[in-house]
């Protein structure tokens, strides 16, 4: 990643899904030093599902500079991972030798339609047949999952109140988040009007916000890389995916998570205490603390240790979603793998401002689609040569 741009998350009325797409092609590819001849491709993560009418939206970023026309571009969707998958496919042409610099740009408009409508389009990305055809939608999975957590393990609502309160503190930090506010822990570990149930045990602070957003990278090849201005490579990357029924998995494992990041791991050659922070897909407070003991932090049912141990915190020995996560930051659903990567390059390059965490050098990405059904893992550091 040679250049990037993001914009700020959160209901965005007076802009709609094109020119969120021109603005941050156009800043990514002036942070790069590049012009617009110098892209060889361009891929545009977009879940879109009905929020907004267009579903064809490859062209769009060519909007931003009539030197793009021509380009090949395609639209990458991969559920809530479409942000990810659309960075994998741009690596992936350049692996391939067809592209030696990519414009890869995520966006999401989500909020003109109403919230109930969004739920329901969401839950089109779960296993239909068993899930969204009787009533299921992604708060009421993920509150299956802390369900049967608190069932094996004791009841955790403080403990997912806490990973709460620590993301909305870290995204007072974040100019970019959506929400700006340190609500605290007893705000969120209490059940109010302001903080009602959603989906038993989880209450609305413990579900990440409905985003408008957009976020783009530039990528390059190596040898371009070395010669930019400032560059963050990609030590290693996996995806896989899972069975997309839940029935068919244990819902307390998050295997797929766990196999994308120890995959990441190896072929990086690290272990889980090497990284200096994560940016992790807190879709939802339990989605957290599951990912806590995916990525080795913690054995199974151990997560709470994390967040009780301050590991997990802003100046803690592995601060995880420094940005304030999706929980604050906001999560456009296909702005979101994007956007992590951004925000993960930032701190490696030292621009993170207020949330920059201290000598950053190697950083985790991981971004999923559905209940940890598409899986992607980076692992990222500022380019050596």
């Amino acid at each position: 990643m040679i250049g990037w741009a993001h914009s700020r998350f959160g209901k965005l009325d007076n802009i709609d899904l094109e020119q969120l797409v021109v603005d941050v092609s156009r800043e990514a590819m002036r942070d790069a030093q590049v012009s617009a001849r110098d892209i060889d491709a361009v891929v545009i993560g977009h879940c879109g599902g009905g929020m907004v009418p267009e579903i064809f939206v490859s062209s769009l970023p060519l909007q931003a500079d009539a030197d793009l026309r021509f380009k090949p571009a395609v639209r990458v969707e991969n559920a809530c991972a479409t942000g990810t998958a659309a960075i994998h496919a741009g690596l992936d042409m350049i692996a391939a030798g067809r592209a030696k610099r990519v414009l890869v740009v995520g966006a999401e408009k989500m909020t003109g339609v109403p919230g109930a409508k969004v739920t329901e389009i969401l839950a089109t990305a779960s296993y239909v047949k068993e899930e969204a055809s009787r009533g299921l939608t992604f708060p009421g999975i993920f509150a299956l999952f802390a369900q049967r957590y608190f069932e094996k393990y004791g009841d955790h609502s403080a403990t997912l109140a806490k990973i709460a309160a620590k993301n909305h503190a870290n995204g007072v930090r974040n100019p970019l988040a959506q929400m700006q506010r340190d609500l605290g822990f007893d705000f969120c570990n209490t059940v109010s009007d302001k903080n009602p149930i959603v989906a038993a045990p989880l209450r609305k602070t413990d579900c990440s916000l409905v985003s408008d957003g957009a976020a783009a990278v530039i990528l390059a090849d190596p040898d371009i890389a070395r010669t930019a201005r400032k560059a963050v490579a990609f030590r290693a990357r996996a995806h896989v995916n899972d069975f997309l029924p839940m029935s068919r998995r244990d819902p307390l494992l998050f295997e797929g998570a766990r196999e994308a990041i120890a995959l990441a791991y190896r072929a990086a050659g690290i272990s889980v205490d090497e990284l200096d922070f994560a940016e992790v897909h807190d879709c939802f407070t339990m989605a957290e603390l599951l990912i806590y003991e995916a990525m080795g932090l913690a054995k199974p049912g151990q997560g709470a240790r994390v967040i009780d141990e301050g590991v997990s915190a802003a100046n803690g020995r592995l601060p995880i979603n420094p940005s304030g996560g999706l929980k604050s930051k906001g999560h456009p659903i296909g702005a979101t793998g994007v956007s992590m990567h951004v925000l993960a390059a930032r701190q490696l390059v030292g621009d993170a401002g207020d949330f920059q965490v201290r000598d950053a050098k190697l950083g985790l990405v991981f971004n999923m689609g559905g209940s940890a059904v598409a899986n992607y893992a980076s692992i990222l550091e500022p380019l050596r040569d």
